[in-house]
C-alpha cells in the first residue's frame, strides 16, 4: 500500500510539474537571487553558511519534524524543481530521492558519495570532518550557479571548515580520556560519532526510532550497562524518551538526551549545528567521566 501511495503521489506531482515550473522556490515570483533547497537541517546549515547573504535557502524538513519519513507537498516539490541548487543525501529520505529523480538532477548535489557512507546509518554529520567534506561540492555548485559571488562562497566555505575543524579538535581532545567508552543510545544514529572518537555505540532499538527491542536485547543491554559501569542511557531530541527512561529507571541510572542534530525544534530554535554538537560533547563528557 505504501508503494502504491508513493506511485500515485509521484504521478500527481508529474502532472503538476509543468504548471509549477514557473513558480519561485519560495512560493512567489523569483527574487533574482540564487535559490537553494536542502533536504535536512545539517545540509541547510552548510548551505546557509556558504551562501551567506547571497542566496536564499529553504529546508524541506520542517522544524520539529522527524526527517526520515517526510512526504513532500506539491509546493515543496515546486521549490525543489525550481531551485538553482538542491542539496540532499540519497538513501536517507525516499520522498526527496523520488522528487529529485522526477526533476532535473543536474542541479542536485548528492552528498552521499562524498562522505562514503557505511552501514545503514545516514547521520554522517555527527562526524564534523565528514560534514566539512560534504560542504565542498555544495560550494562548487553554488559558485557554478552564481559565478558573480563565487569568491564570497569560497571565503564562506573556508570559514565553515575552520569552525568544523575546531569542533573536531574539541571532541578529539575532550573524549580522549573518558573512563567509560561505551554509550547506549535510543536508536542507531551515532555510529559516525563513535567511529571518529573511539566510542563503542550500542542502540536500544536499532535504526528505527519507533522499533521495540526484544526482551533478549534488553537483557543484553542491562548486562552491558552493569559490566561497563555505564551511568546514562541516551534518548534523542526529537524522539520518544520512553524506552530510554524505562531502561534507566530499571537500572537506577540516568536518562539523558543526545541530539542526532537531524533538525531544530521549538526548544532548540535559537541554536545551530555547532552549538548542538558542543552540547552533545558536554553531555558525553559528563556521562562518560572524561577527565
Amino acid at each position: 500500500m505504501i508503494l502504491m501511495s508513493r506511485r500515485v503521489t509521484l504521478l500527481a506531482l508529474a502532472l503538476a510539474l509543468p504548471a509549477l515550473a514557473g513558480c519561485s522556490a519560495l512560493g512567489g515570483q523569483r527574487s533574482g537571487r540564487t535559490q537553494v533547497v536542502t533536504a535536512v537541517y545539517p545540509l541547510q546549515y552548510v548551505a546557509q553558511r556558504i551562501a551567506g547573504a547571497h542566496a536564499d535557502v529553504v529546508n524541506l524538513t520542517q522544524p520539529g519534524r522527524e526527517p526520515h519519513d517526510i512526504e513532500l507537498t506539491v509546493r515543496q516539490t515546486a521549490q525543489l524543481v525550481d531551485a538553482d541548487v538542491v542539496v540532499y543525501e540519497r538513501g536517507f529520505q525516499a520522498a526527496v530521492d523520488d522528487a529529485v529523480d522526477q526533476s532535473n538532477p543536474q542541479h542536485a548535489v548528492d552528498v552521499a558519495p562524498v562522505v562514503h557512507l557505511h552501514g545503514d546509518d545516514p547521520h554522517f554529520w555527527l562526524d564534523p570532518t565528514l560534514l566539512s567534506a560534504a560542504a565542498v561540492p555544495v560550494e562548487r555548485r553554488l559558485a557554478a550557479a552564481d559565478p558573480r559571488h563565487a569568491p564570497a562562497y569560497s571565503r564562506n566555505l573556508r570559514s565553515l571548515q575552520a569552525d568544523l575543524a575546531a569542533l573536531d579538535k574539541s571532541f578529539t581532545k575532550d573524549l580522549a580520556s573518558c573512563r567509560i567508552r561505551t554509550i547506549v543510545v535510543s536508536h542507531d544514529a551515532f555510529s559516525y560519532l563513535g567511529r571518529r572518537y573511539g566510542l563503542h555505540v550500542v542502540s536500544v532499538n536499532g535504526l528505527s526510532p519507533d522499533a521495540e527491542p526484544s526482551p533478549a536485547h534488553v537483557r543484553q543491554l542491562q548486562d552491558l550497562i552493569r559490566s561497563d559501569g555505564i551511568r546514562a542511557v541516551f534518548a534523542e531530541q526529537l524522539g520518544s524518551r520512553q524506552l530510554a527512561d524505562s531502561l534507566a529507571h530499571d537500572l537506577g541510572i540516568q536518562a539523558r538526551v543526545l541530539d542526532p542534530v537531524e533538525g531544530l525544534s521549538d526548544a532548540t530554535a535559537h541554536q545551530d549545528y555547532l552549538s548542538l554538537m558542543r552540547r552533545n560533547l558536554a553531555t558525553l563528557r559528563s556521562a562518560d567521566e572524561c577527565a
